[in-house]
């Protein structure tokens, strides 16, 4: 669950984009991991899906790096966090996402895809779990 105040807009790297809305110091605890709101689906029930549901997960689920059973669902704004080589968030804890330097209002928020997926980024539906 995001912790800071963003919004969505059009976006230069992909589609759309969760921008800050405020500044956000370096340091800054932007996202936690909310069981309440942030959904771990069983990925035998992630791969019995099919057509817009299954295309959807796709695009906007992830291993869950603590456990190779489940994948993660963002309920909120988080899922359009867009992938940047130099992120200005961290994702390396499976948990949690700091903001690496200051992030200006208006900026787009981005992380490094590839603390997600063992073999380098990639889309679920592009690979095996």
């Amino acid at each position: 669950m995001l912790l800071v105040d963003v919004y969505l807009d059009k976006s230069p790297i992909q589609g759309i984009g969760v921008f800050a809305k405020n500044h956000i110091p370096r340091g800054t605890l932007v996202w936690k991991l909310h069981p309440n709101y942030d959904r771990r689906i069983p990925v035998e029930v992630y791969e019995r899906e099919t057509g817009p549901v299954r295309a959807y997960l796709d695009r906007y689920s992830y291993p869950d790096r603590r456990d190779p059973n489940f994948v993660v669902f963002e309920a909120d704004d988080a899922r359009f966090m867009n992938h940047a080589d130099d992120p200005n968030c961290d994702v390396a804890s499976p948990d949690e996402t700091y903001a690496l330097r200051d992030i200006a209002p208006g900026e787009e928020m981005t992380c490094n895809y590839n603390h997600f997926f063992e073999t380098g980024f990639d889309f679920l539906g592009d690979r095996h779990l």
